[in-house]
């Protein structure tokens, strides 16, 4: 199993710096990982340096609480597309899904995939799944299958556990075959990644990855 191919290389701390987006960048090259995941400030740094490499530029949108008004977060889209991204990681309104708003949370991923889309471009809606009953996952895949997002992506690693064996086969067992699924959050060792893909994962989002493959 060729692990590295699955790996969104990430680096999202606050006090993320410029060289550390060089450094991801670099690596991301070296172990032909198949994205970089990048703050929106640093996008455009990710880009350049990637120019005519075959890594893809993610970057996250919402982050890491997913409360931000919508409109707010489609504007971040356009501009990070604008700054020649490849995929947006959007985080869905959690605080919406737990007090039962589900028109809010249908408009809400609605409005972040079409401004996505209309630019030919990837989204991967972040569910935090560790924070939600199965009930609600069922239902927030029920609406991206609706939508059809490109992917579901399990967690920030910001907010809660992270990925499990368990979600991502909850994930592929209400999504659509044509929904990919990322896990996220906690990803360390090449054995759980393992794990994540033979569970139905075809993207892993970890700042471990040269662990992973090392």
């Amino acid at each position: 199993m060729n692990i590295a191919q699955y790996i969104d290389h990430t680096v999202l701390k606050p006090d993320t710096t410029l060289a550390d987006i060089r450094k991801v960048c670099v690596e991301a090259v070296e172990h032909k990982f198949c994205a970089v995941c990048v703050p929106p400030y640093f996008a455009k740094a990710a880009v350049d340096i990637l120019e005519d490499m075959p890594v893809k530029v993610a970057t996250v949108v919402g982050f890491p609480l997913g409360y931000s008004a919508t409109v707010a977060k489609v504007e971040e889209i356009k501009r990070a597309l604008n700054e020649g991204v490849d995929e947006i990681d959007v985080v869905i309104n959690i605080s919406a899904v737990k007090n039962g708003d589900w028109n809010h949370v249908r408009n809400d991923i609605d409005s972040m995939t079409r401004s996505t889309h209309l630019r030919g471009k990837a989204i991967k809606v972040i569910l935090e799944t560790a924070m939600m009953t199965e009930e609600e996952i069922i239902k927030l895949c029920e609406i991206c299958n609706e939508i059809e997002t490109d992917y579901v992506k399990t967690s920030t690693g910001f907010n809660a556990a992270g990925a499990s064996v368990e979600h991502v086969e909850l994930l592929r067992k209400h999504l659509k075959p044509a929904i990919k699924i990322k896990a996220s959050g906690g990803i360390r060792s090449a054995e759980f990644a393992k794990e994540l893909i033979e569970a139905g994962a075809n993207r892993l989002g970890s700042s471990s990855g040269v662990k992973i493959v090392g």
